[in-house]
């Protein structure tokens, strides 16, 4: 903290001369309002910023306990940050991103564990995984926003409180909330048919207990068909 010139740095709001106070703020009894600040200026809106990197090492010593604050914020922070896609930045704090990914994947194996989700992408983003590293935020959301491969229509698939299905055009405000004969078939992939990336993310998520997050992994890497036009299509592919 004390090498680096916050001053001549920036984040979301400007000049990042405030991020060493907020950092030592945390430990007490206002780490909630510390945290949101630290996320508003560093990760503004999943924005990353020449202060965010900076963060770095700070967030790994947090995550290993040598410095006050919650772990596993610092590991979600910094998962977040390792998104940006910049190789240098990257290579030059391989060592922190090192140390956060074992955390990230204790906390990962860890039963009860909140955040699971962004606790996976946390780990795919240390990792370097490719695009799941933020595509999976849409499991939380319950729902990816596609086009069609074939008739290039703009569709929502939705595996959540919703329901199961494929629409074309707003399911939950628009005429789709209404009009449910314009809702088309999606269709899980069974457990033991998934490979790669998809049997890593459900097989996790099962031996956390997550198994709403299990159950909704066989949609996103199940088959859908499309309402405009009845094209099927791998929803994961789309994604």
């Amino acid at each position: 903290m004390t090498t680096i010139n916050w001053g001549e740095l920036t984040h979301a709001y400007g000049s990042a001369e405030d991020i060493p106070g907020l950092f030592a703020q945390l430990g007490g009894t206002e780490d909630d309002r510390v945290w949101t600040d630290l996320w508003s200026a560093l990760c503004h809106q999943g924005s990353v910023y020449e202060a965010s990197w900076a963060a770095m090492p700070v967030l790994a010593d947090i995550a290993l306990g040598r410095a006050p604050g919650e772990p596993i914020q610092a590991v979600l922070m910094a998962g977040l940050i390792t998104t940006d896609a910049d190789p240098g930045r990257r290579e030059r704090y391989a060592p922190e991103v090192a140390e956060l990914l074992g955390v990230a994947r204790a906390l990962l194996a860890t039963p009860g564990t909140g955040d699971f989700v962004y606790l996976q992408m946390a780990v795919l983003a240390f990792e370097d995984a490719g695009v799941w590293a933020e595509a999976l935020e849409g499991v939380v959301n319950e729902e990816y926003e596609l086009q069609c491969p074939d008739c290039e229509d703009g569709l929502f698939v939705a595996f959540g409180s919703y329901g199961c299905f494929c629409a074309a055009g707003d399911y939950v405000t628009g005429p789709g909330a209404r009009d449910t004969e314009g809702r088309a078939e999606l269709t899980p992939i069974a457990p033991d048919r998934l490979d790669g990336i998809g049997a890593r993310l459900h097989r996790e998520a099962v031996a956390a207990g997550q198994h709403e997050v299990a159950h909704a992994l066989t949609y996103v890497f199940g088959r859908a068909h499309c309402p405009s036009c009845d094209a099927g299509f791998t929803v994961s592919e789309e994604v």
